[in-house]
């Protein structure tokens, strides 16, 4: 491509920093993405950006895929070519967007991180009866028997925990609210907190997990609480809230099988997001099948593997 091609890039890397106030690390992840692009049209033989069709992009992306590049990185390089052909279009360079149909290989699902009930069991068996404990238990007891989401947790009020009935009142995504169970060892740690939040709570304050500071307890400070617990307990993995919610979800599923149960508990929109635990459920069964059966596992007899 000759000098007058090659221009558009930085042209097109300014309108996202003074038009679309993009930042100066965004706009160098764009330029890098483009340079690539570029390179790849000089390899090729493509003369002009107008000259660049879906079979180019297609063979660009597949390139960049076996040169090892990860599905996702990828779909980055593509969506950078989308924007940049978005902005040719519009400035009358180009009279397609060639990118528009292109995909990028499927990423890998990742799977939820999760904790074994021994392991749970282990980390909710806090000791003390300081205030900040008895709150940091009661929350951590909340997570993991009601799968609340993170910003669940911090968004509740004390209005929103029905002791008698046992339930607790969530405000989901979309701010859909749904009333979930709440078990017998969170209530009593609930309960224990309960009594003691008016030394922390400014009278003013709703919430039902107040910070030191008296207001509403941060989604920052709960992952550092749960992560400092998780150190002195002697977890052996790295904790997150979430994973309260995962691993309430797939020990769920694992006892009861009811899939459309667990979607209800979790408040998903669609049982589909809820079938991630069926592939964690059955990565458990799989491990335990290869360890176990006769004709799977790989033994040793005189210093030779028999199966």
């Amino acid at each position: 491509m000759d000098d007058a091609e090659r221009a558009w890039i930085p042209r097109f890397l300014g309108s996202l920093r003074n038009e679309r106030r993009y930042s100066r690390h965004t706009e160098a992840a764009y330029g890098r993405d483009l340079e690539c692009l570029l390179r790849h049209c000089v390899a090729a033989g493509v003369a002009s950006w107008r000259a660049l069709d879906n079979y180019h992009l297609r063979t660009y992306a597949a390139a960049e895929h076996r040169r090892g590049l990860s599905p996702r990185s990828v779909q980055r390089r593509l969506s950078a070519a989308r924007s940049f052909f978005e902005y040719l279009l519009r400035e009358g360079a180009v009279e397609r967007n060639p990118a528009v149909d292109i995909t990028a290989p499927k990423a890998e699902k990742r799977l939820p991180a999760t904790v074994d009930a021994d392991r749970m069991a282990r980390l909710l068996e806090t000791t003390g009866d300081e205030t900040l404990t008895l709150r940091d238990r009661a929350l951590m007891e909340l997570l993991y028997s009601s799968g609340l989401r993170l910003s669940e947790l911090v968004g509740l009020n004390t209005t929103d925990l029905d002791v008698a009935d046992r339930t607790v009142r969530v405000t989901g995504k979309g701010g859909k609210t749904r009333i979930v169970p709440v078990g017998r060892q969170a209530l009593a740690a609930l309960t224990s907190w309960m009594r003691r939040r008016t030394e922390l709570a400014r009278a003013s304050e709703h919430a039902l997990f107040v910070s030191e500071r008296g207001t509403r307890i941060s989604a920052r400070a709960v992952q550092a609480r749960v992560s400092h617990w998780a150190m002195r307990q002697g977890i052996g993995v790295k904790m997150h809230p979430h994973v309260f919610r995962h691993s309430f979800a797939t020990h769920l599923l694992e006892s009861s099988g009811d899939l459309r149960a667990v979607q209800e508990l979790l408040g998903h929109a669609d049982v589909s997001t809820t079938q991630v635990y069926t592939h964690l459920d059955f990565a458990h069964l799989a491990r335990v099948y290869d360890e176990a059966h006769p004709r799977a596992r790989k033994r040793r007899t005189g210093g030779k593997r028999s199966a």
